[in-house]
């Protein structure tokens, strides 16, 4: 039986414990149908409100038998979501659709920091991508460097998502608009991700998206699985002042992208503002404990989080990321996400953790501080 488990689920894939962690590890989601506590994905667990979920289920029938509004209608519906014309907005199947047309088909050289997101290195194209390493080991962006490496490269799109991830640290607003005004110089469009931003503080300061008609080679993308718990629905927008630039994106988007319960969701979700911000609360709350309780391990480097998850360097006594990786879902069912898949410098010494709810998080403290000198132990140290 295992520590962090009250049953063992086998699935049809696998017979063991050592043969789910195989199986999980090679997916990209349908956790929650394989019975462990997932501290990789990145999900707020307190939206949306269930009258969402009674809503969509009254209305079944009719969101199954017919077809979804198209592109144009969708945007109107954003456009009340977020307080922005429709002509400025894109709705994506999540943003992961509208980040292959971004780099897939319309950047010719696109320039991204490491670590980051990896589907914008993944979408592009062979020799279409060139990537530019943050400050080491701060991780933190230098704007100037960074427009500088878009100009010699000669980059026609640029990306920033801010909090990154894996690392949760914000970009400042200003060092932003400074960067957008360097590469407008060279016909650079800079693309902004915000899909972790509703989780740092004053993000209505620090937002770009009530700035955007200032900045014509600018967007901003959002992936909306993450702040509104919706990572099924699968919805993402663009949004940006430079409607051609909207239309380009727009052309690459086929005429049905969006289910009729992502359509639903977002015709309701103006009513739920209130509870939607006091979510976010809730997160940031769970966050910050499972933060300072983490700075308390002895040895480990704790970036200080501006989303729902905290990144950290392991002690250099301790086992490695991927060995801690495997260790807690072996031993305690639980499953986080270590570094060795992005590029940085000693990436087998990190470790990303999703924030869930306090309980959650100080169960994989305990297990984390159980396994992780699992080694010392074993040899008597």
């Amino acid at each position: 039986m295992l520590k962090g488990s009250n049953k063992h689920t086998v699935g049809n894939r696998y017979k063991t414990q050592a043969g789910k962690y195989e199986y999980i590890s090679k997916q990209h989601g349908g956790y929650y149908r394989h019975n462990f506590t997932d501290h990789a994905y990145l999900y707020n667990l307190y939206f949306p409100p269930k009258a969402v979920f009674a809503h969509l289920k009254n209305n079944i029938h009719d969101l199954v038998l017919n077809y979804p509004m198209a592109q144009d209608a969708l945007a109107e519906l954003m456009g009340e979501v977020i307080g922005q014309p429709a002509e400025r907005i894109v709705v994506g199947n999540g943003a992961a659709e509208i980040i292959k047309i971004l780099s897939g088909h319309l950047a010719k050289k696109i320039i991204v920091p490491v670590p980051s997101f990896n589907e914008y290195a993944n979408a592009a194209p062979n020799g279409h991508v060139v990537e530019f390493p943050l400050e080491f080991p701060s991780f933190r962006l230098d704007v100037d460097k960074f427009a500088a490496e878009a100009f010699k490269v000669k980059a026609d799109m640029a990306v920033v998502v801010t909090p990154n991830n894996p690392t949760s640290l914000l970009v400042p607003k200003a060092d932003l608009i400074r960067l957008a005004q360097k590469l407008e110089k060279h016909n650079c469009i800079l693309i902004i991700d915000e899909s972790f931003l509703d989780f740092a503080d004053n993000k209505g300061q620090i937002s770009l998206e009530q700035d955007i008609d200032e900045y014509v080679n600018m967007a901003i993308l959002k992936s909306m699985s993450k702040a509104y718990g919706i990572c099924g629905l699968r919805i993402g927008y663009l949004l940006t002042a430079n409607l051609e630039f909207a239309a380009a994106v727009r052309n690459n988007i086929h005429i049905w992208n969006i289910n009729g319960f992502a359509e639903e969701f977002l015709r309701v979700l103006p009513q739920y503002k209130q509870e939607f911000e006091a979510s976010c609360e809730r997160v940031k709350s769970d966050r910050d404990a499972f933060y300072k309780k983490l700075s308390a391990i002895e040895g480990m480097t704790v970036f200080k989080p501006d989303a729902n998850y905290i990144f950290c360097r392991l002690p250099d006594a301790a086992l490695s990321g991927p060995e801690i990786t495997k260790r807690l879902f072996m031993e305690y069912n639980i499953y986080i996400k270590d570094s060795v898949g992005k590029t940085q410098p000693d990436a087998d010494r990190y470790i990303r953790i999703a924030s869930r709810t306090k309980a959650e998080n100080n169960k994989l403290i305990e297990a984390l501080m159980d396994i992780m000198y699992l080694k010392n132990k074993q040899d008597g140290r």
